[in-house]
């Protein structure tokens, strides 16, 4: 069954406009409430948001959709997106919801949802809730309408949570920590939970107005948390999304390691240990070459998904693997979590540190990156770049230049109108040229 309005991180658009409006949200609500809730008993659902003006619009309008089929609402106010997925689980809910639109800027919002097992909803569920949008809602009984409450406690629970991941033996005195919240859903958990496990913190990005979520701060705009590692000489620095859901790692000098290394890294110890599930590392067909070889020359396995971190989980889930994820900085600890975690990919990667006794910068460079060039190019509604004759020509032509030597992966976003461009190629000024020939002809269209 096809969706439409779900994307590869459920609902995404423009704050107050289709389909993210207050009337969309209201239905989306009904919509979930019906195939969750039930007249066996109360249903309960727990809906978290990020920092976003337009969250406080966007919550009001879900509570009203689903308490009208009945399910009881418990609000979380500012969390992480695996907060909520946390608590989905912890609270028996029949339902999470997610209010976000992870690293976009505020203008954006989007509705993530995760069923009573903590794990997003699957692409058929997805679109039988697309199907009943479309049918009046089964609205409940007044004596049966739903209620709504703010539950307190709920950033101590996840906190602790959090901080149960981190092995016991280990604290982090003694590390100077730059930790850039992106003015996002994490501006009090991070930081809180890295003082409390030792460290001494140098917090950026904790101070959101509805406004700033991800504006020149965060994981996609790293260079003012590279500047404050550098000035005051931090031991490391840790960049997360506007939910918190990707982290990327910066080392003592300042300079970025991906989910990529941060996967290599862990995948790596863990196999050592004895710790890494069936040997293998799941992550999409966007992770660099260098990876895949890194693994390869360990005799671990790196299978590959479509771009998304749920179907990273879906394929965890299938073959029993418990360490996946994105090179964006969507990773996801199976065995703590359902859901890609930043804050629990950065205790980590700390936790390699304190044992090894290693510096950042050694352990953040696990393989040499093939050279990778992602180029976006926005296109307007209602259109099929791909599928136009000029733009087909120009991927064949680039594909005839690598002539096996380097790979193209061209690909619509599930959650911004862009054509995402990225080609790997050991020859920099060849890929250059090919990623350049190509977007050029994508923004003729």
């Amino acid at each position: 069954m096809s969706r439409k309005l779900f994307g590869t991180d459920g609902v995404r658009g423009r704050a107050n406009t289709a389909p993210m409006t207050a009337e969309m949200a209201l239905k989306l609500g009904a919509a979930a409430g019906q195939h969750f809730g039930g007249k066996d008993r109360k249903h309960r659902v727990v809906i978290g948001k990020d920092t976003r003006r337009s969250g406080y619009m966007l919550e009001n309008a879900l509570t009203a959709g689903l308490t009208s089929v009945g399910m009881d609402v418990f609000l979380l106010g500012p969390v992480p997106t695996p907060a909520v997925s946390m608590l989905t689980r912890s609270m028996r809910a029949d339902l999470g919801v997610m209010i976000s639109a992870s690293h976009n800027p505020h203008e954006d919002n989007g509705i993530k949802f995760f069923g009573p097992d903590g794990y997003k909803l699957s692409d058929s569920v997805e679109a039988e809730l697309e199907r009943l949008l479309e049918a009046e809602p089964v609205l409940a009984e007044p004596a049966m309408i739903g209620s709504a409450r703010r539950i307190d406690g709920d950033r101590a629970r996840y906190n602790e949570f959090a901080k149960m991941t981190f092995p016991r033996k280990l604290r982090l005195d003694g590390l100077r920590i730059v930790i850039d919240c992106a003015n996002g859903a994490a501006y009090k958990t991070a930081p809180e939970v890295l003082f409390e496990l030792g460290a001494e913190i140098i917090p950026l990005g904790v101070s959101p107005d509805g406004f700033n979520i991800n504006k020149d701060v965060g994981s996609t705009s790293l260079g003012a948390a590279a500047a404050m590692v550098k000035q005051t000489r931090a031991d490391i620095g840790i960049a997360l999304d506007g939910d918190a859901d990707r982290v990327m790692i910066l080392d003592e000098k300042g300079r970025v390691a991906d989910g990529d290394q941060v996967m290599g890294l862990i995948a790596t110890s863990w196999a050592k240990a004895g710790k890494l599930n069936g040997n293998t590392l799941v992550a999409t067909v966007m992770s660099n070459l260098g990876l895949e070889r890194h693994l390869e020359a360990k005799k671990l396995k790196l299978l590959r998904t479509a771009v998304g971190d749920r179907y990273v989980v879906e394929a965890m889930r299938a073959g029993d693997y418990n360490l996946g994820g994105e090179q964006s900085g969507h990773i996801v600890f199976r065995d703590h979590v359902t859901t890609g975690d930043g804050l629990i990919g950065a205790l980590q990667f700390l936790a390699a540190m304190v044992e090894s006794g290693k510096r950042a910068s050694e352990l953040a460079n696990v393989f040499e990156p093939v050279p990778q060039l992602l180029k976006n190019v926005r296109f307007k509604a209602g259109t099929d770049p791909l599928g136009a004759d000029n733009v087909v020509k120009a991927i064949a032509d680039g594909e005839d230049k690598f002539d096996k030597t380097g790979r193209l992966l061209i690909r619509k976003s599930g959650t911004e109108p862009l054509v995402r461009v990225m080609g790997e190629c050991e020859d920099k000024a060849l890929l250059k040229t090919v990623i350049d020939d190509i977007c050029a002809e994508v923004a003729k269209v």
